[in-house]
């Protein structure tokens, strides 16, 4: 029975690091989205245009190959979204609050970005999400803040 209880929260845990699930940690507890993932510069590019609604607990996870300067924008995007800028560690770096919709204002997220998660605008406040926050991810590399659970 203790076998199976221990494999049953390994099983629990390994899923809470699946491709399509982003789990965030900060003095507030603790939060999971489900996410698209944006890794390729046309996925990256077209992000979250054109989506009219999206579900409360859902986002799209944008993966660079390496920390970078990034910069984002609203053209074509038609809800307000919350922009969480991470390091290459998932260190919630920089938090843009609800971004308008259409508004083709640059919004740019630092230095050093190498994952930006995108959510329903004004989630992050109701969460109380904030910068120093961590996120868990299986894109983020050995050196993670939160490290997913090895298999």
């Amino acid at each position: 029975m203790l076998t199976l209880c221990l494999s049953l929260v390994a099983t629990m845990t390994a899923a809470q690091c699946a491709r399509d699930a982003v789990t965030l940690r900060g003095d507030w507890g603790q939060a999971r989205f489900s996410v698209e993932v944006a890794d390729t510069a046309a996925t990256r590019a077209r992000g979250l245009m054109y989506v009219e609604e999206m579900p409360a607990l859902s986002g799209m996870l944008f993966v660079y190959p390496d920390p970078r300067p990034v910069s984002f924008w609203m053209r074509n995007t038609l809800i307000p979204l919350d922009m969480l800028f991470f390091d290459a560690t998932g260190r919630l770096t920089r938090l843009h609050p609800m971004a308008r919709p259409r508004d083709e204002t640059a919004i740019p997220g630092g230095q050093a970005v190498q994952f930006v998660l995108e959510i329903n605008g004004g989630m992050a406040a109701r969460l109380g999400i904030a910068e120093g926050d961590v996120m868990r991810h299986p894109a983020i590399g050995s050196d993670a803040a939160w490290s997913c659970p090895a298999d």
